[in-house]
Formats: structure tokens, sequence, C-alpha cells
């Protein structure tokens, strides 16, 4: 009798070295965060203690312009960005004016922010006018006569990685009237 309870004990405790090697990669995956984000003790970055703010002096090209977008740590501890930030254009009461930023596909860095550091991302602006006759604003057909009006944005919405509150950076730029094909497209945040 004594030997089957050692048999059922070593049974046991091979069951639970089994069970533990095989829990600790999904262990391990689950503290790395949904996002793929690494664990760490760095939090994330608020958008409360976030400056967000365009350098306007965008590089143009033919049928466009890339803008860097910038975050700056103002939270008075360090912080981290991962992903890509939401940018949409709006009017001067906030409404969304044509489709939200596209997301260009990219390797995705964890960005550490000491505290009254800079990181960015590259924000490419399309000219919204090659974008056909739906960006145009309500009114008469466009013809020769009556060429119809492309809205201006007032700024830009924009929501950091991984956050759900966002802020408005001033910035009049020509925009779409209605969603439809993105001429806004953003990279991931970057140091």
């Amino acid at each position: 009798m004594r030997l089957t309870q050692l048999a059922a004990h070593k049974a046991i405790a091979t069951a639970a070295v089994t069970g533990t090697a095989i829990l600790l990669p999904a262990v391990a995956l689950a503290s790395t965060g949904t996002s793929g984000q690494a664990a760490t003790s760095t939090p994330g970055c608020a958008t409360s203690g976030l400056v967000v703010w365009l350098d306007t002096h965008g590089s143009q090209y033919a049928g466009g312009a890339d803008y860097i977008l910038n975050f700056t740590n103002l939270s008075g501890h360090a912080c981290t960005l991962y992903g890509h930030p939401g940018v949409t254009a709006v009017t001067l009461s906030g409404q969304q004016l044509g489709s939200p930023a596209g997301w260009e596909p990219a390797q995705l860095p964890v960005v550490t922010l000491a505290s009254g550091a800079t990181a960015h991302a590259v924000l490419q602006a399309g000219d919204a006018a090659n974008y056909g006759v739906k960006c145009l604003l309500p009114g008469p057909a466009p013809s020769p006569a009556h060429p119809g009006r492309l809205p201006t944005a007032a700024g830009l919405r924009v929501y950091p990685p991984n956050q759900f509150t966002s802020k408005i950076v001033p910035f009049p730029i020509g925009a779409r009237a209605s969603s439809g094909p993105v001429w806004l497209h953003v990279g991931p945040v970057q140091s």
C-alpha cells in the first residue's frame, strides 16, 4: 500500500511540474499586456501629463506634406508611450471632418519619456482636393463657375497611444467634409 501512495504522490508531483511548465509561457505572455507592451514599472503616459504639439514646418511634396506630431511629457515623472496616436481633423466646435488617420505599419517600439522629454510621430497629410468631389462642402454642384469649397479644419484631435482622452492641436488645414478615402496617415510614436 505504501508503494501505491508513493507512486500516486510521484504522479501528482510530475503533473504539477508539467502543468507549471505549460503555464509559464502563458503567464509570461499575459504579463506583457494585450498591446504587446513589455511589462514595466514605468506607467503609460496619460493624456493629462502630455503636451501635444505639431511642428507646422512640414516637408512638402507633390500631393501633400509630412509633419512631426510631438508628445512632451510634463507629468513630473517618467512614462511610456507605445503604438500609434489616433488623429482626426476637426472643426472649431470639435466636429470630425473626414475619416480618421490611417496607421502606417511599422515596428512598435516602447518609448520611455523622462519628465520634460519629447517623442514624435510622423503625420502625413495628403492634399484633400486630390480625393474627389465628395470632399466638397454642400452647395451647388462643382462646375467651372462654382468649383465648390473644401472645408478647412481648425485643428487635429489627437489621442496619445492607448488613451481614451484627447487634446486638440490648433492647425488650419484643408480637409474633407465627409468620410471616405483616408487622407491623413500617422506612424507610431518614436523617440
